[in-house]
C-alpha cells in the first residue's frame, strides 16, 4: 500500500498566511488512483513529493509500511512520467530508455531486445535507432510511457501522461497502462482528461487535501 500520511507542503516564499496543503491519501497495491480537483489544488505537487523531488514540511510517505522521507528520488520504489517528457535529445530513442533500466547503458541483448519490442507495442517500431531530437511530442510522450513501463519500480506516477497522443495512440497507450496495473504495478495518475480517467482508474479521488 502506498500512504500519504498528512503530507505538509508550502512553497518556499509563500507567508505563514498563505495556505499550503496537507495531503492524505491511501492506495492499494495494484490499484489506479486518479487524483481530481481543480487546478492549483496541489495535484502534480503531490505526485512530486511522493516521487521525492519536493521536500514536506511534515507527514509522512510510506509504501509497504516503509518510509521513503529519508530517500532520495532515484533510490524510491516510484517511475514517473511528466508531460514534459524529459528525453535527451543527443540519444537515441533506444538510448533514452535504456537509462531507465540501467544508468549506464550496460544492457543484455535481451533487454535491448524488449526495448525494440516495446517501441512496437506503441507503433514506433524502428524508432530505436532514432536520435530523440527528431521525435514529434506525441512521439516523446510515448517514449517517455515506454521507458516508465519497462522500469521495475512498483509504483507509477502519472501527470497528463496522454498530452500530445492522437486518439489511436491513446487508445494503445492506455492498453499498455492498464496492463501494467493488471500485473501489480499501482498507478497514481493526474489527467484533465476524462477519457484517461475512465480507462485507467479503479477510483477517483477528490478529498485527498484540505488547506494548511
Amino acid at each position: 500500500m502506498l500512504e500519504i500520511d498528512n503530507l505538509l507542503f508550502r512553497y518556499p516564499g509563500q507567508s505563514a498566511e498563505t495556505d499550503g496543503w496537507c495531503f492524505k491519501v491511501s492506495i492499494q497495491e495494484g490499484e489506479c488512483v486518479a487524483l481530481t480537483g481543480p487546478s492549483g489544488c496541489g495535484k502534480s505537487t503531490l505526485l512530486n513529493l511522493v516521487a521525492g523531488f519536493l521536500a514536506p514540511a511534515g507527514g509522512d510517505i510510506r509504501w509497504k509500511g516503509q518510509s521513503l522521507g529519508p530517500l532520495p528520488p532515484w533510490k524510491r520504489p516510484v517511475t514517473t512520467v511528466f508531460q514534459e517528457q524529459n528525453l535527451f535529445d543527443h540519444l537515441t530513442v533506444a538510448e533514452n530508455i535504456g537509462l531507465g533500466l540501467h544508468p549506464g547503458l550496460r544492457l543484455s541483448k535481451a533487454q535491448w531486445s524488449r526495448i525494440e519490442g516495446a517501441l512496437e507495442d506503441v507503433n514506433l517500431g524502428g524508432f530505436g535507432i532514432r536520435r530523440a531530437e527528431s521525435l514529434s511530442g506525441g512521439q516523446r510522450q510515448r517514449v517517455a510511457i515506454v521507458r516508465a513501463l519497462l522500469r521495475p519500480q512498483p509504483v507509477l506516477l502519472l501527470d497528463e501522461p496522454m498530452t500530445g497522443l492522437d486518439d489511436e495512440n491513446r487508445t494503445i497507450l492506455q492498453g499498455q497502462l492498464r496492463q501494467a496495473r493488471d500485473q501489480g504495478k499501482t498507478l497514481v495518475l493526474v489527467s484533465h482528461d476524462i477519457r484517461d480517467r475512465q480507462a485507467l482508474a479503479d477510483r477517483e479521488v477528490t478529498d485527498f487535501y484540505h488547506a494548511w
